[in-house]
């Protein structure tokens, strides 16, 4: 594996315009743009020193409706490795551009809360092409250190639509029916909260997290990458549904969703959970067709303790 480190986030926005690139006839012949077809580079991207700006963890919060604590929201570390996720794809080596990937599930592992002041080490690669029923499958793994220790990890899980394979063999999602959640998607599950979704929504979450792809910004940009208008981000729609069940998270837990069918702005959508002691169900459903938009479970994980530095810094920090 080729191991780089950076000495700064990437800038995103150069990075977008080679991620389009290929969707430009003949494009993807450049060497420093992808899209040349073949597998994913066995790369890894380290990023040091990275401390959360305090404000922009604020904005993050309003917009996903977090409450403000001396912690970071538990979504957040998706967003501090944001642009390393974009550099992965944007490679000149890598197989297709970014641009009208799938963002299908999402498994975040937060071993234990991270604070405000702590420094993070940032290692972002992709993983292997798998086959799937609507073309192939790849994820973005990230990993979040403090002193060496891991204490939080993610994978997302991206889909490049094309001939339909045979996902026989392939890994399982804890979600639906083929492992533990013993039940299909949002069965026994109870409304308990819903959301309307302004317009604009695509461009606020935008503002906070980077990710500027043009489904989510205006209809004028996705109508021409085949949707009907701008849809929500699907990490916004896990980051609001963590914040309504912030009181029922452990401090350690891992949360994964599938995501279903995309969310049309403007809209009206539901929160469903149960009431489960333990590992908690949820689902995201439109308020009035009750479409699916997304599955989710959370479970709980052994914590990992924070470092007696860590702790000193934060100690006396009030929650907002």
């Amino acid at each position: 594996m080729e191991t780089r480190t950076l000495d700064s986030p990437p800038s995103i926005l150069p990075l977008y315009a080679r991620a389009a690139a290929p969707l430009v006839p003949g494009a993807s012949r450049l060497p420093f743009v992808p899209g040349g077809g073949g597998e994913i580079p066995d790369t890894e991207l380290v990023l040091d020193g990275v401390r959360p700006d305090t404000n922009a963890v604020a904005a993050y919060a309003k917009v996903c409706g977090f409450s403000l604590r001396d912690t970071l929201p538990p979504t957040y570390p998706h967003v501090l490795a944001f642009p390393l996720h974009m550099a992965v794809m944007a490679d000149g080596s890598f197989p297709f551009g970014a641009v009208g990937l799938v963002h299908v599930e999402n498994r975040i592992a937060q071993h234990r809360p991270i604070g405000l002041g702590e420094e993070l080490r940032l290692v972002v690669r992709p993983t292997p092409l798998q086959p799937h029923k609507r073309g192939q499958t790849f994820g973005l793994f990230t990993e979040a250190r403090v002193d060496g220790e891991a204490v939080w990890q993610s994978t997302s899980t991206m889909l490049h639509r094309g001939k339909p394979q045979n996902p026989a063999d392939g890994p399982k999602s804890r979600l639906g029916v083929d492992k533990s959640a013993h039940r299909p998607p949002g069965a026994g599950l109870i409304a308990s909260a819903e959301w309307r979704l302004g317009g604009d929504l695509g461009r606020r979450y935008a503002s906070v997290s980077g990710d500027r792809n043009p489904i989510h910004m205006h209809s004028l940009t996705a109508k021409p990458l085949g949707f009907p208008g701008a849809i929500a981000h699907g990490m916004w729609t896990k980051a609001r549904c963590l914040a309504a069940l912030e009181g029922r998270l452990p401090d350690a837990f891992a949360a994964e969703v599938r995501f279903r069918k995309p969310i049309r702005l403007p809209g009206r959508v539901e929160l469903l959970s149960d009431a489960g002691p333990e590992e908690i169900h949820f689902a995201v459903r439109d308020a009035k067709r009750h479409t699916p938009h997304l599955d989710g479970a959370v479970t709980p994980l052994e914590p990992k303790r924070r470092s007696m530095t860590a702790s000193n810094e934060n100690s006396g920090r009030n929650s907002k």
